[in-house]
């Protein structure tokens, strides 16, 4: 199997992801990537970047989909030639009112696909280029258009004001889950409209049971019981911005150690399937994984049959992270002599990206 499984069933040609929509402290934080050699799912690029902002040694992004990898070098050229302001404001955390004059400052460091790729889609980039996803369109149509049905604006930005535990949860009862807000969400996140709207149909191959509903009780969790004012990933959702609190890769603190590694040439990327670059460089080894959700879309022999690869491509302690959404996929037990299971919950407690129903780490032994 030298292709993805998805790759023949699922629409490549147009950005899915605009952004990483995994919590990358949780990666960071499973994976220990300081002075490892790190293979990570592409998608566009902040995780990656994340591992580099924590010592890892290189970074080897790999990914199949050409618009995904136009994400990728936007922001890998954005890295070596703006400043930290003009980033966010490339990519739409804050506001901007000239994205082109910053897009023409990278334009000649782009390749020519990539460029090609961007000056094709100047509304893009006037949006700012973390909107450009199907993804991120998913969201901005619940924010705009069915959102409000249930919850206006000034209680959307109530939401994300600090509080403490205790009061944090009586707003969520007295003022935010209530009958209309649970009905719009059953509807607009469930299979049908998920699938029509943010993902391809074909991710929800392997998915039984009410996607709504799992989803729904983990958004209690994010909204009554994490910190609604330091989640960047719901702040998007419901705002379509940034607040104070940044991803990982986005936050200033991370902005120059992650230039000097991508200008110290520890970044690249495969413009490929992982299986496929697991196959061309039968000698190369990697230290940690991140694999983002990317067992969802595969059914549980060809989950099997990856892990070994990667096993058979890692040094000896080399670390596995990824994501179950509604899919369960763990190490089978025809791998238990190679593949060991490293205890997460505490770290999937703290995820703020609240769409996964577990977050699996995995060990490489000897």
């Amino acid at each position: 199997m030298t292709t993805s499984e998805i790759q023949h069933r699922a629409d490549f040609s147009q950005i899915r992801y605009a952004q990483c929509w995994e919590d990358s402290r949780l990666l960071v934080g499973g994976l220990l990537p300081a002075g490892r050699d790190c293979l990570s799912i592409g998608s566009a690029g902040e995780n990656s970047f994340a591992l580099l902002a924590a010592g890892a040694a290189s970074v080897t992004a790999v990914e199949m989909n050409s618009a995904q990898i136009a994400c990728i070098g936007l922001r890998q050229a954005a890295y070596l030639h703006l400043e930290h302001g003009q980033f966010l404001e490339l990519i739409g955390s804050r506001p901007c009112g000239d994205r082109q004059a910053i897009y023409r400052k990278l334009r000649g460091a782009l390749s020519e696909d990539v460029r090609t790729f961007w000056d094709a889609r100047p509304q893009a980039v006037d949006a700012g280029i973390g909107s450009a996803g199907k993804f991120e369109r998913y969201f901005a149509t619940f924010r705009s258009r069915v959102l409000p049905l249930a919850h206006g604006r000034k209680r959307v930005l109530s939401l994300l004001e600090k509080r403490d535990p205790g009061a944090r949860l009586e707003f969520y009862r007295r003022e935010w889950n209530n009958r209309r807000w649970r009905w719009i969400f059953r509807i607009f996140f469930s299979r049908t409209v998920m699938g029509a709207l943010g993902r391809d149909p074909e991710f929800f191959k392997y998915v039984e049971g009410s996607v709504a509903d799992r989803i729904l009780s983990r958004t209690r969790h994010a909204l009554a019981e994490l910190d609604p004012s330091e989640n960047p990933y719901l702040h998007w959702i419901l705002t379509g911005t940034h607040g104070e609190v940044l991803p990982d890769a986005l936050e200033e603190r991370n902005f120059l150690p992650i230039r000097e590694a991508i200008a110290g040439g520890r970044f690249r990327i495969a413009p490929c399937s992982i299986e496929a670059l697991l196959e061309s460089e039968p000698d190369r080894r990697y230290g940690a994984f991140n694999l983002s959700d990317i067992f969802e879309y595969m059914s549980e022999g060809n989950t099997a049959m990856l892990l070994g690869k990667i096993a058979a491509a890692s040094f000896p302690g080399a670390r596995l992270a990824y994501w179950n959404m509604l899919a369960p996929r763990s190490r089978p037990s025809s791998l238990a002599h190679r593949l060991r299971p490293i205890p997460a919950d505490d770290l999937f407690d703290q995820d703020r990206a609240f769409f996964y129903s577990r977050f699996v780490v995995e060990e490489v032994m000897e």
